[in-house]
């Protein structure tokens, strides 16, 4: 009586678990199955008891050709079968990913009689990791310019007056909104440039007092200052052939700037503390989100050095000048963003997206990607709708744009356009058009081949 209630026990413990479980015969006939097993293949136990376990089409089922004729399954010979990914015909005739294990079972003589095996639904593993793969494709994609994204033609203007820059060695000045990427511009300055593979260095103008930037830029001497124990090099010293990256130049102290001056115009540089000039030969890159000319005239910016640092400017356009790209810029942050979120949102609704066409961004790209992580922390839904998205971008009080600025299109449209206005602008030269994108030659052909656009 015990005995036949551990089998009744032990025959719903089976049916309870998530896998499937098959028990066959040596000769690979199914005897039993369970709950699981049915729900993954779409089998019935009546369909399938008695039938050879060859019928589910397993893609990695191996059979030996028996000495006496006929065939059995390898697993009897090998004894067992771990973690062995592979695919299942379903009845319905549809293929499921699983993870199979198996046993071969013997009887207390150490007889044969028939193999147990395990099967876990890993379609949706599958599923995930093929959508990673896509979103890490996403991040490389064309769509971009050494991170820089956009499509518009204010965009491949920058893009290619970034291109054009990168050959120069003479200082580059970076304006833009706070939030447009004016670091981002600069990085790629350098990575478009023969200095590329020389040091960039980062100096953040703003965030130092008059006495530690000039320490930061030039170095300083031991015994310069309280503090000073060593000698230490400064940031012009360490960019050596590279790019110097001046952030926020607008901030820097009048005293400074006539130092600065002097590093444009001789080429050398003095440590504090030391009157030994220093030679250098770093190119200077420098960025604000000030009109340094109305500075210049509240006499707090030197207009020699505005000139010295102005000779090549490039203008960052808001994103409200460019609000063809706020498509593609929502679905790379919500991409971005969903890479490192385990929640099942699926896109941004139409709705959402012509909010963000509406909205005049103040903050530019910097504020349209805190809004999308502040909507996934909000929005516990499939789809994010305008009310996820923060209260001053959802209840602003802007006039709205014309219907016909706002009309969403897709995001293939906007690369076939993009792509489309390259060639023309490279005369059909695959090659041109590659680097004006920013893109391989192999993308262009393909790109060309997708959207069916002829040379």
């Amino acid at each position: 009586m015990f005995e036949k209630e551990i089998n009744t026990y032990w025959k719903a413990v089976v049916d309870t678990i998530q896998d499937g479980v098959m028990i066959v015969d040596t000769d690979g006939t199914i005897i039993t199955i369970n709950n699981a097993f049915e729900t993954i293949t779409g089998y019935s136990r009546k369909e399938l008891l008695g039938r050879s376990c060859s019928s589910l089409n397993c893609n990695t089922c191996r059979k030996i050709r028996r000495k006496t004729g006929g065939y059995y399954c390898a697993l009897f010979e090998e004894g067992q079968l771990k973690k062995q990914r592979c695919m299942l015909m379903r009845k319905d005739g549809s293929y499921v990913q699983i993870l199979k294990n198996a046993s071969v079972l013997k009887d207390s003589r150490g007889n044969l009689t028939g193999a147990v095996e395990t099967i876990s639904d890993i379609t949706d593993l599958i599923e995930k990791d093929v959508q990673i793969e896509t979103f890490r494709r996403e991040l490389k994609a064309e769509d971009r310019f050494h991170g820089i994204i956009g499509a518009s033609v204010s965009m491949q203007r920058l893009f290619d007056l970034i291109n054009n820059a990168a050959e120069s060695d003479a200082p580059v000045i970076i304006h833009g909104e706070s939030g447009t990427g004016k670091e981002l511009v600069a990085k790629a300055i350098h990575n478009c440039s023969p200095r590329h593979p020389k040091p960039y260095i980062k100096v953040n103008c703003a965030a130092l007092n008059e006495s530690l930037l000039e320490s930061e830029l030039f170095g300083h001497v031991k015994g310069a200052f309280t503090g000073a124990i060593k000698n230490r090099q400064g940031r012009f010293e360490a960019a050596m052939d590279g790019d110097i990256f001046l952030d926020e130049i607008g901030d820097m102290p009048i005293s400074t700037q006539v130092k600065l001056l002097r590093v444009l115009e001789e080429k050398v540089i003095e440590r504090v503390g030391d009157y030994h000039p220093v030679p250098i030969r770093a190119r200077i890159i420098s960025a604000t989100n000030k009109d340094l000319w109305q500075l210049v005239e509240k006499g707090v910016f030197r207009e020699d050095f505005y000139y010295r640092i102005n000779v090549i400017p490039i203008s960052i356009p808001p994103l409200r000048e460019r609000i063809g790209d706020i498509p593609l810029m929502a679905e790379t942050f919500f991409r971005r963003i969903q890479l490192k979120s385990d929640k099942p949102i699926q896109g941004i609704s139409n709705e959402a997206l012509e909010l963000l066409m509406q909205y005049s961004w103040p903050g530019n790209a910097r504020e349209l990607k805190s809004a999308f992580e502040y909507a996934f922390v909000s929005c516990q839904e499939k789809m994010i709708a305008p009310h996820h998205f923060p209260t001053k971008i959802f209840q602003h009080n802007d006039d709205p744009v014309q219907p016909a600025a706002v009309s969403v299109i897709g995001l293939d449209e906007i690369k076939k356009r993009r792509l489309i206005d390259a060639l023309h602008r490279s005369n059909g030269n695959q090659s041109r058009t590659a680097q004006v994108l920013g893109i391989s030659r192999t993308s262009v052909w393909n790109q060309m081949k997708r959207y069916h656009i002829k040379k």
